[in-house]
């Protein structure tokens, strides 16, 4: 199976080399340890929220299936990357957050970690702490912040520990089987690459678009409420 040329090759001599949010670019220049190291700074690090994560294991996948030409990754160690990272990722994201505490959040510039806080917080609120933690894992940059506002607001260390490791495994294992499932049963996969990658985004995103639109909805209800008060 043929890859798509962005898989096959590195950028020219003189030109950047990968470009971080691109699944596939990160890949062709790292390989494996990209997989961890990405979903470690995704997950753990503030920083990394920017990071395509969804898309990569997605992506990790499709390049596990035998036969193709340019880029080949392991399954297993895939896998035990993906895994890896996503864990130690989220564990260290935790362990920041008990000791900066909401001050690290705070610091940061960034409308969409601030955006992404509050949703972390309504998933905590709404759903308690193992369902949030779990959920989180699928929603964008929520998966970013929620590690180290959990540790902020003091969630059992035993009770983070627990979920997080469910969600992780569910998260990375169900997204790179995926790939790699459609990338074997699929003939000539590399030609929808690009659009099943987008599709992968995009679904990635609705969980987030939901929780912002109801936000959004109760901020309207509270206000019309307050409104009819006065």
């Amino acid at each position: 199976m043929p890859l798509h040329p962005q898989f096959c090759a590195l950028a020219a001599p003189g030109r950047l080399a990968f470009n971080a949010l691109d699944a596939g670019s990160l890949l062709t220049a790292f390989g494996v340890l990209g997989v961890a190291v990405a979903l470690f700074a995704e997950t753990g690090l503030l920083v990394g929220f920017f990071l395509p994560g969804d898309s990569l294991l997605f992506t990790a996948g499709l390049l596990c299936v035998p036969g193709g030409a340019g880029v080949h990754l392991s399954l297993w160690q895939v896998l035990l990357a993906a895994v890896g990272g996503a864990l130690a990722g989220a564990q260290v994201g935790y362990w920041i957050g008990r000791r900066g505490g909401r001050a690290i959040l705070a610091r940061s510039r960034s409308r969409h970690l601030h955006e992404g806080a509050e949703r972390a917080e309504a998933l905590l609120a709404r759903y308690g702490h193992a369902k949030a933690i779990v959920l989180a894992r699928f929603v964008p940059v929520v998966r970013t912040v929620l590690n180290p506002l959990a540790g902020a607001l003091d969630v059992p260390a035993q009770v983070f520990l627990r979920w997080q490791a469910i969600g992780g495994l569910v998260w990375t294992v169900s997204l790179v089987l995926a790939g790699y499932g459609l990338g074997s049963s699929l003939p000539n996969v590399d030609r929808y690459l690009l659009p099943l990658v987008a599709l992968i985004v995009l679904l990635s995103l609705l969980p987030l678009a939901r929780e912002i639109l109801r936000s959004r909805r109760s901020r309207r209800d509270r206000s019309v409420a307050g409104g009819d008060l006065r």
